[in-house]
């Protein structure tokens, strides 16, 4: 089951956030950071696969604290665009958000977050300072947090061909914390976008949801 719901925020504005539920009990609730396009059909398809693997998830639109209802395109003006809301909103109001949102579905159990993209880089603040389980996807704004430490456990997931994230970038993940689980895939930027051909890449994307599955299950499920 879906629907748009609406969250308080810290600031005493309220967002939209797309709410993805079960069948059944839930094992747990998977928080979805966005990417730099807003809640749109590819982060509500990300959260509707979440949900079919038995997770209450949730994907806050963040650009409703400065645009609402806010999905833009992968051409060039949409990129511009969304460089220019996430520059604007800048980290503290999206990590805020996805308290609140992971305070909407508390009753799931226990609480971890998801991100892409720009909503990688707050998928690992989640972790350093809410302490919640997070999954990074290709997080290019990530390096300047490394020197924050974990609270909670991490995985990271990046594209050998990434031209926005080196190879020494990534090693810098594996230095910086050295217990996370740091993968690589043979793709670029953005390999889990289903709907985008010019980016996608299935075997990368399937190999990395069964490793994101498998981390929620262990920090997650319930017993």
């Amino acid at each position: 089951m879906t629907q748009t719901i609406h969250l308080n925020t810290t600031r005493m504005q309220c967002i939209t956030a797309y709410l993805a539920k079960p069948e059944g009990v839930p094992k747990g609730g998977i928080v979805v950071a966005q990417e730099i396009f807003g809640v749109n059909a590819h982060i509500r398809h990300v959260a509707d696969t979440f949900a079919a693997h038995g997770y209450t998830a949730i994907a806050p639109a963040f650009f409703d604290h400065l645009e609402s209802g806010a999905e833009l395109g992968y051409d060039e003006a949409g990129i511009a665009r969304g460089r220019q809301l996430v520059e604007e909103l800048e980290f503290e109001r999206p990590v805020e958000d996805v308290a609140s949102a992971a305070e909407a579905i508390a009753s799931s159990g226990r609480i971890g977050v998801v991100g892409y993209c720009w909503g990688g880089s707050v998928a690992l603040l989640a972790a350093q300072r809410l302490g919640m389980p997070a999954v990074s996807y290709y997080g290019a704004r990530n390096v300047r947090f490394l020197d924050q430490p974990l609270r909670a456990p991490a995985m990271f997931h990046f594209g050998e061909r990434d031209g926005s994230i080196p190879a020494a970038a990534i090693e810098q993940h594996r230095k910086a914390y050295p217990q996370a689980e740091v993968y690589t895939y043979p793709a670029g930027h953005a390999f889990n976008r289903e709907v985008d051909a010019h980016v996608y890449d299935r075997a990368s994307a399937e190999l990395a949801l069964t490793r994101t599955l498998a981390f929620f299950d262990r920090h997650l499920a319930r017993a």
